[in-house]
């Protein structure tokens, strides 16, 4: 059978050195000639940001910052960037920040400098989600693409090992689904599952030692392989469930990825084995359901729906939301009734 694919590899520098954050952060305003710099951290990262930007000039430090990111605050950051006459948009943070600093860029054309203190991922995709009236929208567009990344995982060592654990899990969310999203090809599968091999030798490491800066490294690395893999492939069956439970019940981003991944592999792996098997070896397992679960038992990880917001009265409304945007290439044929069954297992934390 002949490989055929259609392949698009989104353009993006990226700067990888621990402890370099704040010269290669200033490196970067002066290649890209910025006079007038938003910066958006929340407000537990004030200081952090206070370091990363010690060796550059800030106009306006923005931290109205909320998960899932609400229309109202993409709007409100929006008008400070036209009237500071901003010219670059540096965010310093996990997801939710990164999100603003996207939702900005949407409208405004700007250049993001995106610098993750999580494993996220959300920095190296064009991918963007707003939140209005309990209903998550998400789309994809070049413009909120950051123009550069950088990581540094001293910037992480004082994310607690917990949200470590689920921050991390997010990004095999992201390595998982990229394996049979629409757009699921060869080179993104590739790069999935050096992300999950990445991913699964990083995050035991932070179990074992939160202060293990090499283990954070991987985690780091396997957290942008998995985003770079799922903004060629999209979102899979995964991402659109947690997507309507994030935005319809107002749920944690990443405890919910991570609690629900088991439940979705479990549901897709039969039907996709070439996958599976891929997903497998890069475990070093002998299924693709027992590397993930072994991985998950090692780490403690995020287990029941219940514990992150989801009342069990809510199954059945939530089922119905996310019927209609199953991706049609989903490996198997998804029913309302599955999908209120995948959702009482992961609400109650049952074994797969």
């Amino acid at each position: 059978m002949s490989l055929v694919f259609d392949h698009i590899t989104l353009g993006q520098r990226v700067r990888f050195a621990a402890g370099h954050a704040a010269d290669n952060l200033a490196a970067e305003v002066d290649r890209l000639g910025a006079e007038r710099v938003m910066v958006i951290a929340a407000p537990g990262e004030a200081a952090l940001a206070e370091t990363v930007t010690a060796d550059i000039d800030v106009t306006v430090h923005h931290d109205d910052v909320a998960p899932h990111v609400p229309l109202d605050k993409a709007d409100k950051a929006r008008t400070v960037a036209t009237e500071n006459g901003i010219d670059l948009l540096v965010s310093i943070g996990g997801g939710s920040t990164t999100g603003l600093a996207k939702a900005v860029a949407m409208t405004t054309g700007l250049p993001i400098v995106a610098v993750p203190t999580t494993y996220a991922g959300s920095e190296a995709t064009n991918v963007w989600g707003l939140t209005e009236s309990a209903r998550k929208t998400t789309g994809v567009d070049d413009k909120v693409l950051p123009t550069t990344v950088i990581y540094d995982a001293t910037l992480t060592l004082s994310l607690p090992v917990e949200l470590s654990i689920a921050s991390g899990l997010n990004g095999m969310a992201h390595c998982i689904d990229s394996m049979w999203a629409p757009r699921a090809d060869p080179i993104n599968r590739a790069l999935a599952a050096e992300g999950i091999r990445a991913l699964a030798a990083g995050l035991p490491a932070i179990k074992h030692d939160p202060q293990d800066l090499a283990g954070r490294e991987q985690a780091l690395y396997g957290a942008y392989l998995s985003a770079v893999a799922f903004a060629s492939a999209g979102s899979g069956l995964h991402h659109k469930i947690c997507h309507v439970l994030g935005g319809a019940y107002d749920m944690p981003h990443a405890e919910t990825h991570a609690t629900v991944l088991p439940y979705v592999l479990a549901l897709n792996a039969a039907a996709a084995p070439e996958a599976a098997s891929r997903i497998a070896a890069a475990f070093g397992s002998a299924t693709a359901v027992e590397g993930l679960n072994a991985l998950r038992a090692t780490l403690d990880a995020p287990r029941a729906l219940q514990d992150y917001g989801l009342a069990e009265e809510n199954i059945p409304e939530a089922a119905e939301k996310i019927l209609p945007v199953v991706p049609e290439t989903n490996p198997r044929a998804v029913s309302r009734a599955d999908l209120e069954e995948l959702l009482r297992a992961a609400h109650a934390g049952s074994t797969r």
